[in-house]
């Protein structure tokens, strides 16, 4: 064995790329503590974009346990460390213990890098080097093992998760998943659709997966869109239940191939486009656009061929349809829902007036939805045209509005008005849902309105808003039924 006394003193060294004022705050604690040995050591600094973290071992090699001891586990019905076996947050494999980093859920009962420095495989070096960390990600890392705090950014948390993953620290990448749960959209769906299946976070994936579902013309049409690799590509143009039209679908391919022929240092050229796409082309659902669509849009691109093209036409207007490559068959998008608030209706032979005034109400649900549009009521006295105006505001913030014409049949039926795009509701907050009306005056309306309504696993609560100024509130009025996708 070697004598304690023997020892020689190791300096662990991280270098980090910090901004200037870190590296000045660091440089003057530096000279309070040891003045002596700054002019030696400042010849062997590197460039000044650099912030130096050493951590020096004493002779004795010390643990985390025995800088911050903690308590003694139960002895009754307990097990220890050694017997313990945690499941690998990676693979979601059983690994055997010792894997002492994912048992608790502070830093201050374990030691993070025990296995780099004093394992069988520790390094053996003055420096260690960590190249493949993005800096800031690595500072906000040590700033949980060292502080027990989450600091945690929308422009790094990426970086960081893969850093918690690396260096096993679940508890941390258990903060940056719940953090990108919090903060997804559509205009980042997909990239992290794509990470999520890199980092193996099954929660986040199917998180991801119902956004871009919902909200798919949006996630397409977002700049993130053209960032995923070409297995995502892939997996969102096989997807069956993506609500969007075919068209768009084949725009969005275009524009991520664009940016891949960039990526690869290739010539923007239609033939590029049409190589970097791949087999992925004919997973795009062209014979079940438009005929309008097809011809101004996906025939005259020039990425299909002359026979493709003419191929297609014939699958649109031909008795005997040719066999094609392409999927032919619809997608089957989402089944949107709709949550009816009233037990009843009726119409006064004194007419339900309009004349500009704005019927509202305000909901919470227990889960997240997206808002499709409304269902509203129409004409009591035959058939007539209605224009409205729909609007979805949360704390006076509108989220989503739309202007559109709906005819009213004459029926008691409730007739549904569309947003543009699905709108996102997050659970236990209240949203306050108006509408503008104008047309016939003679119109049905809602009774017996309910507080309270379960709808399939969604719980929704409505309350009267303060934006209603035409009579609508809870226990009667318009605006009948929500449309959502859930």
């Amino acid at each position: 064995m070697v004598d304690d006394k023997e020892r020689n003193m190791k300096c662990l060294t991280f270098f980090l790329m910090l901004p200037e004022t870190v590296k000045n705050r660091s440089k003057k604690s530096s000279k309070k503590t040891n003045p002596s040995s700054s002019s030696s050591s400042s010849s062997k600094l590197p460039p000044v974009c650099y912030e130096i973290i050493t951590l020096k071992t004493k002779k004795k090699k010390k643990m985390a346990a025995d800088i911050f001891p903690r308590k003694k586990p139960a002895s009754s019905g307990s097990t220890t460390v050694q017997q313990y076996h945690q499941q690998n947050l990676s693979n979601n494999n059983l690994i055997p213990a010792p894997n002492w980093q994912g048992l608790y859920p502070t830093i201050r009962e374990s030691s993070v890098f025990h296995a780099m420095f004093y394992g069988e495989l520790a390094e053996d070096k003055d420096e260690i080097r960590i190249p493949d960390v993005d800096p800031a990600a690595f500072l906000t890392m040590l700033k949980y093992i060292y502080c027990d705090e989450i600091d945690l950014a929308a422009d790094t948390v990426l970086a960081t998760l893969y850093a918690a993953k690396k260096y096993i620290v679940p508890h941390l990448a258990r903060a940056c998943v719940n953090f990108l749960e919090t903060s997804l959209s559509a205009k980042n769906a997909c990239v992290l659709l794509s990470q999520s299946c890199l980092f193996e976070e099954p929660d986040l994936t199917q998180r991801c997966w119902e956004v871009i579902d919902a909200q798919a013309e949006l996630a397409l049409k977002s700049e993130g869109f053209c960032d995923i690799d070409f297995q995502t590509l892939e997996s969102i143009l096989r997807r069956e239940t993506l609500n969007a039209k075919e068209i768009v679908v084949f725009e969005a391919a275009l524009n991520w191939a664009e940016v891949e022929c960039q990526r690869q240092d290739l010539a923007l050229s239609i033939e590029n486009k049409r190589k970097v796409l791949g087999k992925a082309l004919y997973l795009i659902r062209i014979p079940t656009m438009a005929l309008d669509d097809f011809a101004n849009g996906a025939a005259q691109s020039g990425v299909l061929t002359l026979n493709e093209t003419n191929d297609i036409f014939l699958w649109y207007t031909a008795a005997k349809k040719p066999e094609l490559q392409f999927v032919s068959k619809a997608r089957k998008g989402l089944v949107p829902q709709r949550c009816h608030r009233f037990q009843s209706c009726a119409y006064r032979s004194n007419q339900w007036r309009y004349r500009g005034r704005c019927d509202s109400i305000q909901f919470a649900v227990d889960k997240r939805v997206f808002i499709a549009g409304f269902g509203l009521y129409g004409s009591s006295c035959g058939s007539a045209e209605y224009s409205a105006k729909i609007e979805l505001k949360r704390q006076g913030v509108v989220l989503g509005q739309n202007l559109s014409k709906y005819f009213s049949d004459g029926s008691s039926s409730t007739f549904p008005v569309w947003f543009e795009y699905p709108v996102q509701i997050e659970p236990d907050t209240f949203y306050t849902a108006s509408v503008i009306l104008d047309g016939n005056e003679l119109s049905y309306f809602g009774q017996e309105g309910m507080t309270e309504v379960q709808c399939g696993k969604v719980t929704v609560q409505f309350q009267c808003s303060s934006d209603s100024t035409n009579g609508t509130g809870v226990q009667g009025g318009q605006i009948p039924e929500l449309i959502f996708y859930a």
